[in-house]
């Protein structure tokens, strides 16, 4: 009976000191843990590239982009009506053409015939004048040998005369007329182009004013190019009557999956300002776009243009990237430390902004963008292999 309370004294008091060893052992390593050391936070330096100031004459650059438009476009219409017998087969979408060259031919024999009736018209009328010419030369004879005074014209024969020679010339006509619509039966390339569409087929009869087709000449290309109004300040351009061609253009394009180029030249501007966007239509000509040995340049290409502009006598040239808000930059010293600096910005474009005053040559701009700039920060610069200085 002793050793049951003694037994259930020692299950109730085992748990209780494993417990307090343990929240002993606890307090202990808290009390001896070491504490860190308390560090400054680091401010990591940001890493910037820069470009050099040198100041220099700069020769503005205007860009613009537009689509290759043709400078002459011609529909082929009919003149005359009747069968279609022969169409060439140069005659079709994509091919070239030389002026004269025959595209087209439609049944001539009815004009053929109209031809032959109009030439005997003329005979006949011909005869006519001639006969009415003898009459009246013996008309005046006789009136010359028996009358007296002035004759009556109609003795004379001179209204039968008019009316003959009227006869003339109208039978002349209707000949010309006739071996006009004669000729209008071949269709023919009216100058060197290139075939856009045919619109018919041998066996297919058509009227006058039936469309057969187009085509657009290829001695040149125009290439519309916008461009805003204030852009004209650099640029010498044709404005009024009377003034020279403008500038030389570079024109840009991918095609065949590379990058081509052509050189063009200014020859006009639109006729007006677009009261909307403030643009004003500059119009760009390069001549002989189909040349052998260099890329076609064809209508419904969209290319970029690059137009030289003034001379600027002393400018700095810095990508659009290192100009910031209120036409300021970033320049680092010699200590590689940031200085905030207002420039005067003589012109801005998409890539690049030019600068004639406010910075010294030699001077580094910041060309990385940076969301946080204080005067005076501390930066690394990196050198053009990518490392930076310490």
């Amino acid at each position: 009976m002793t050793n049951r309370p003694r037994h259930r004294f020692l299950r109730v008091l085992l748990p209780l000191l494993v417990l307090a060893l343990g929240i002993a052992a606890l307090a202990l390593l808290v009390a001896l843990r070491r504490r860190p050391a308390v560090r400054p936070p680091v401010i990591p330096v940001p890493i910037v590239e820069t470009v050099p100031v040198r100041y220099s004459p700069e020769r503005v650059l205007v860009r613009a982009e537009g689509t290759v438009e043709t400078r002459t476009r011609t529909t082929l219409v009919a003149e005359v009506g009747g069968k279609i017998l022969e169409v060439s087969p140069r005659f079709e979408d994509g091919e070239f053409v030389q002026e004269g060259e025959l595209l087209l031919r439609i049944d001539p024999v009815d004009w053929r015939a109209a031809v032959e009736s109009a030439r005997a018209n003329l005979a006949r009328a011909e005869l006519a004048l001639a006969q009415e010419e003898a009459a009246a030369a013996q008309a005046r004879r006789d009136w010359e040998r028996f009358g007296e005074g002035d004759p009556d014209p109609l003795v004379v024969h001179e209204p039968q005369l008019a009316r003959a020679r009227a006869e003339v010339e109208a039978a002349r006509a209707a000949v010309a007329r006739a071996e006009r619509d004669l000729a209008r039966t071949e269709i023919r390339a009216p100058y060197d182009g290139r075939v856009l569409a045919r619109n018919v087929d041998v066996g297919q009869v058509v009227m006058p004013g039936t469309a057969l087709g187009s085509l657009y000449a290829t001695d040149a290309v125009l290439v519309p190019l916008p461009v805003p109004d204030v852009e004209l300040a650099y640029l010498e351009v044709p404005l009024s009557p009377g003034d020279p061609a403008g500038p030389a253009v570079t024109l840009r394009a991918r095609f065949g999956g590379d990058e081509r180029s052509w050189k063009g030249r200014i020859v006009r501007t639109g006729g007006q300002v677009d009261p909307k966007s403030r643009m004003v239509r500059l119009v760009a000509r390069v001549d002989r776009p189909f040349a052998p040995g260099r890329p076609p340049l064809v209508p419904g290409m969209f290319v970029r243009a690059e137009i030289p502009g003034k001379l600027l006598p002393r400018a700095v040239s810095l990508p659009r990237v290192a100009l910031r808000t209120g036409d300021t930059v970033l320049v680092v010293d010699d200590e590689s430390r940031v200085r905030i600096r207002k420039v005067h910005v003589l012109r801005r474009d998409r890539d690049t902004v030019l600068v004639g005053g406010g910075l010294e040559d030699g001077q580094r701009v910041v060309v990385t963008p940076l969301e946080i700039v204080t005067d005076g920060m501390r930066v690394e610069v990196a050198d053009a292999t990518g490392e930076h200085d310490r």
